[in-house]
């Protein structure tokens, strides 16, 4: 029941990233890219730790965590260089 219920989500996760790129690709605004971009991160941190639920291992759990961070911080970089025009002052 267990491996049902983890591939339905993780097809709902690859749903979210194909309209996820749909968005990058049609976004009208820069904004609409970054949020894109962030819920892409969002999404694949999903999938880890659904692919970690799956094989029964910490490894994935772990990697979903420096996904996370690397997300967090890319998207500061990218939304301080729209606001500002550079990154680092």
């Amino acid at each position: 029941m267990i491996e049902a219920a983890l591939i339905f989500a993780a097809i709902c996760y690859g749903v979210a990233l194909l309209l996820d790129l749909w968005r990058i690709a049609v976004g009208p605004d820069a904004s609409d890219r970054i949020l894109a971009l962030d819920t892409m991160v969002i999404n694949v941190i999903g999938l880890l730790v659904i692919y970690g639920i799956g094989r029964g291992t910490a490894i994935y759990f772990e990697a979903a965590m420096l996904v996370a961070m690397v997300g967090f911080v890319s998207t500061v970089a990218y939304c301080r260089f729209l606001l500002r025009g550079d990154i680092i002052e």
